[in-house]
């Protein structure tokens, strides 16, 4: 029994110690940040950037690979189902807290099948119109929208993203009715909005930050507690008068169930490290967003109040996937 308990012993001992090496040699070679949506969306505005600078820190090419589709499910499924080995990683989402109550039949489940690793970026979301929409605060879109139920339209990333939902919930919170549009990401839902296809979006910062800077589409309102940094003549939906409006298209990286422990903190301590650097920093200012402070744990933590909180959203709406 003594020789047992000590060769279990010195097994475990072995898988740890290789554990260990293995990240203190990781990576040895290029490491993929699978991104659920198409380039040119609020992902990208932050994940590209953040690549870059993992990539100088590991000394490793770190590329950022887009897989659009459903609602970031797509690339969602195709990353839980990746190799384990550390060299595949996933920057998803609150759109990925929203999936399991809208689609059905998911292949993969955001809480069960992937590690939890960080935060990336928390910027609020914005509620911003088209150029040439015929209101120019919340108070003007409100009464516009009573005033023509059903005309009005909003764009989303797709069906089941946190620009469809958080839409959802504008429209619960105010009783209009503004007819839902998506598009197959961010990027082609703000083209559609710079032109005047959609009426407005409820888009995080992220995305559309450098529209409305260059004047291309108006800003309403931003939905958090407090004004944005980045752009503090726009005021919050409270003060604008819709209390309670309070939404963020967060981003965040996980890795694939089974990634040994080692490398997920090397990953950590990495994404931490880079967060802290005045490039980027000065990048997410930029955004619209401050750097967020999460533990793994408190990560993990947020993501299943995310998932409760959009589940009743979609049941109060009603919604789910077509």
């Amino acid at each position: 029994m003594k020789r047992s308990i000590a060769l279990f012993a010195c097994l475990a001992g072995a898988v740890v110690s290789g554990h260990a090496a293995a990240a203190d040699t990781w990576p040895s070679k290029a490491v993929t940040i699978i991104v659920p949506f198409p380039a040119g969306g609020g992902t990208d505005a932050f994940v590209r950037p953040l690549a870059q600078q993992l990539g100088t820190q590991l000394g490793q090419s770190v590329v950022v690979d887009n897989r659009g589709g459903a609602g970031g499910t797509v690339g969602a499924a195709i990353a839980a189902r990746a190799a384990p080995d550390g060299y595949t990683f996933f920057v998803g989402g609150a759109h990925h807290a929203i999936a399991p109550s809208f689609y059905k039949g998911l292949t993969y489940d955001i809480e069960k099948d992937f590690v939890p690793i960080t935060l990336i970026a928390q910027p609020p979301q914005i509620i911003v119109a088209a150029p040439t929409a015929p209101f120019n605060d919340l108070k003007g879109l409100i009464a516009h929208a009573r005033s023509n139920p059903g005309k009005l339209n909003f764009g989303s990333a797709g069906n089941g993203t946190s620009h469809h939902l958080a839409g959802e919930l504008f429209k619960l919170q105010t009783g209009v009715e503004i007819a839902h549009v998506p598009y197959t990401g961010a990027g082609p839902m703000l083209l559609a909005l710079m032109g005047s296809q959609v009426d407005l979006a409820f888009d995080g910062l992220g995305s559309s930050a450098q529209h409305i800077r260059g004047g291309k589409i108006k800003p309403i309102a931003v939905a958090a507690s407090r004004r944005s940094s980045a752009f503090p003549e726009v005021p919050t939906a409270a003060e604008a008068g819709l209390p309670g409006y309070e939404v963020s298209t967060w981003y965040a990286m996980w890795a694939p169930k089974g990634t040994p422990q080692p490398v997920v903190q090397r990953m950590y301590a990495e994404v931490q490290k880079a967060l802290e650097t005045p490039e980027l920093k000065k990048v997410w200012l930029g955004n619209g967003s401050e750097v967020p402070r999460y533990t793994s744990e408190q990560f993990g933590k947020y993501v299943h109040e995310e998932v409760q909180r959009w589940a009743k959203v979609a049941k109060d709406a009603g919604v789910k996937a077509d």
